[in-house]
């Protein structure tokens, strides 16, 4: 049997860059017991707005945030930091996610959406690249062995659509078998509960929350509740 899970998520969100990990770790476990799991990358966008040219991160937090941002951002940094992730934000670049997530279509066409999603990830928080442009863009795809085609903008734009309909309002958000919904970046155990869960109930019909909400972002920007 193969559990299918959906993963929303956006590059320059810290809380799905933990949750992303976290999530493979138990993805692997689950995998390592004989069970099949089909992992698909979903594009959400905190700040449909940013710009491509981007700019630095730090300012833009203080702008939305003020004296808040600095907390945000160690409370971030701590966590990142137990899981074995090392996050510069004071290199970071805030700059739309759009043509990111277009890559990240490409890529899952070819069997690598969750490697290239890692990869920018990684190129975003800990390179201080901006993941808007197209030459960075172009490098990264060639490092996780993509082959970018130019496709993919009509089918990213329809799921940003269906994120709206589904009601997603903040993210990693990970929707199972189009039912069982687990938000925000759970620990390791919560989700290795929730696969196990979801290969058993496989088949039933009602939407339920496998797990209280955990650390995400909304679409306020406000990465650090």
């Amino acid at each position: 049997m193969c559990v299918k899970v959906e993963i929303f998520s956006d590059v320059v969100c810290p809380w799905c860059y933990i949750g992303h990990v976290r999530f493979a770790r138990a993805a692997e476990r689950f995998r390592a017991k004989g069970g099949t799991l089909e992992v698909t990358m979903r594009p959400y966008q905190l700040n449909p707005d940013a710009p491509v040219a981007g700019e630095p991160l730090i300012p833009q937090l203080e702008r939305k945030f003020g004296a808040n941002a600095r907390q945000m951002v160690d409370r971030v940094l701590s966590v990142a930091a137990a899981e074995g992730l090392e996050l510069d934000y004071d290199r970071a670049v805030s700059a739309s996610t759009l043509e990111a997530h277009r890559l990240i279509e490409v890529a899952a066409r070819q069997g690598l959406g969750e490697e290239m999603a890692e990869r920018l990830f990684r190129a975003h928080f800990g390179e201080g690249q901006n993941v808007a442009d197209p030459d960075v863009l172009a490098k990264l795809a060639a490092e996780t062995g993509v082959r970018d085609s130019g496709e993919g903008a009509e089918e990213v734009r329809e799921q940003l659509a269906r994120a709206r309909t589904l009601g997603v309002t903040g993210v990693p958000l990970f929707l199972f078998e189009g039912q069982y919904a687990v938000s925000g970046a759970q620990p390791e155990e919560s989700f290795t509960a929730a696969i196990d869960e979801v290969a058993e109930r496989t088949g039933q019909t009602p939407i339920i929350q496998l797990a209280a909400p955990a650390d995400g972002c909304d679409d306020d920007g406000y990465c650090a509740v």
